[in-house]
């Protein structure tokens, strides 16, 4: 799972809220599709160029995944490497682009897990309740102090 820091939850938020406002949102484009906004989001990189690097290799967000090697020098394994130091791991990224983790899953309500991956609203919600699983596990680590007063000891 993706490490807990503030700054994953906010690259979700971000790619949610700009792929909810984007009419180019294509599940079959490497850099339009769901890993493709997260992409954009961390890397800085275009929709196109996104997917000129992944046509260097066959296959979609899945395969390329499970051909990753961060040593070959492939444009679109430094993408997936960006991500990876970013804060996600190949597993992220594979159940983003599905909107299959079961655990980002079972926060929703019954009705609410059927989601289509390849329905900009489905993950829009996949993302942004995935975000709030992380900002949850950063709020129960924070010890606020005590506002009790000492008493003082004579």
């Amino acid at each position: 799972m993706a490490r807990v820091k503030i700054e994953v939850a906010n690259a979700l938020r971000n790619a949610a809220r700009k792929l909810e406002a984007s009419p180019k949102y294509q599940w079959g484009h490497m850099g339009a599709c769901n890993c493709g906004f997260l992409a954009q989001e961390i890397t800085h990189l275009t929709q196109a160029e996104i997917h000129r690097r992944a046509l260097h290799r066959y296959g979609d967000w899945n395969e390329q995944l499970n051909d990753y090697c961060p040593a070959n020098g492939l444009p679109f394994d430094e993408v997936i490497s960006e991500l990876i130091a970013f804060g996600f791991d190949s597993e992220d990224l594979k159940n983003l682009e599905r909107l299959g983790d079961p655990k980002v899953l079972a926060t929703l309500s019954q009705h609410e897990r059927n989601l289509r991956h390849n329905v900009k609203a489905d993950v829009v919600k996949y993302m942004n309740t995935w975000a709030a699983m992380i900002e949850a596990e950063l709020a129960q680590k924070i010890e606020l102090p005590s506002l009790e007063r000492p008493i003082p000891v004579l």
